[in-house]
């Protein structure tokens, strides 16, 4: 889960205007792909035309995007293109990493060590799509504390951080994944995420979710929503004020991570 990492006004308008997505202050993409960007997330594949830098010019290109907090505090543009051959981390070995690319698992969970010789749990993944693998930092990935109304259990909630699935009592299973544009999937079609953010409930609600992992859906039945859902909804729109100024307060905190 993902509230909101960056603003707007943080956005490089200048690199968008490079990439074709933002001309004259104004942006040129659409709201889903926005949404991901200013959650940390990537957006969906997008098909980009005549780039231009000062030593390259690519006629076309399919890629996706996303946005990083730099040393300096600046918000920078990172270009995912599609790669022609994956390149494997070094912590995987063969088997693992073949595991993923032929869509065997869905992630493998990992334990690696960084730069000062700390131990760091990670969740790895595949993009199909750009074909790379996407490495997650468990100890950041935002757990909401509620979905559909009901309370996640501390045992809930760390399997969701581990990249596993996570079943509720109306029946919603879903599970984390960084290589999805909402970064969440279900066997339902919409849900709502809630998390408490300095003494209130903020809340997100996600529509139109691709299914499980390797699963088929029934789409009808991924349609018929919860009590518990409709009930988030009507608290979000009861307390809109409190949602609004949660989630302004919610933005520095998360955009230090």
């Amino acid at each position: 889960m993902n509230l909101v990492y960056f603003n707007e006004s943080q956005l490089p308008f200048k690199e968008l205007e490079t990439l074709g997505l933002a001309a004259g202050g104004q942006l040129l993409m659409n709201v889903n792909d926005l949404k991901a960007l200013l959650s940390g997330r990537r957006t969906g594949l997008m098909h980009l035309e005549n780039l231009e830098t000062e030593n390259i010019k690519i006629k076309s290109i399919d890629a996706k995007i996303s946005l990083r907090e730099n040393a300096q505090g600046k918000t920078d543009l990172l270009v995912h293109p599609i790669y022609r051959k994956p390149s494997t981390p070094d912590f995987l070995d063969d088997f693992e990493a073949q595991q993923l690319e032929k869509g065997g698992k869905a992630n493998i969970l990992k334990v690696t060590t960084d730069e000062d010789g700390n131990k760091k749990e990670i969740v790895v993944e595949f993009d199909p799509e750009t074909r790379e693998f996407i490495v997650s930092d468990t100890s950041k990935i935002m757990v909401p504390d509620m979905i559909n109304n009901e309370s996640l259990t501390p045992a809930q909630k760390e399997n969701y951080r581990k990249g596993k699935e996570v079943a509720l009592a109306d029946q919603t299973r879903l599970q984390y994944s960084a290589t999805d544009a909402q970064g969440i999937r279900s066997d339902k079609l919409a849900l709502v995420a809630s998390i408490l953010i300095d003494g209130g409930l903020s809340y997100m609600v996600y529509k139109g979710l691709n299914a499980l992992f390797n699963k088929e859906r029934n789409e009808e039945k991924a349609a018929e929503l919860s009590p518990g859902y409709y009930n988030a909804v009507r608290d979000m729109q009861e307390q809109k004020m409190d949602f609004s100024d949660n989630l302004r307060k919610a933005r520095p905190v998360l955009a230090r991570k």
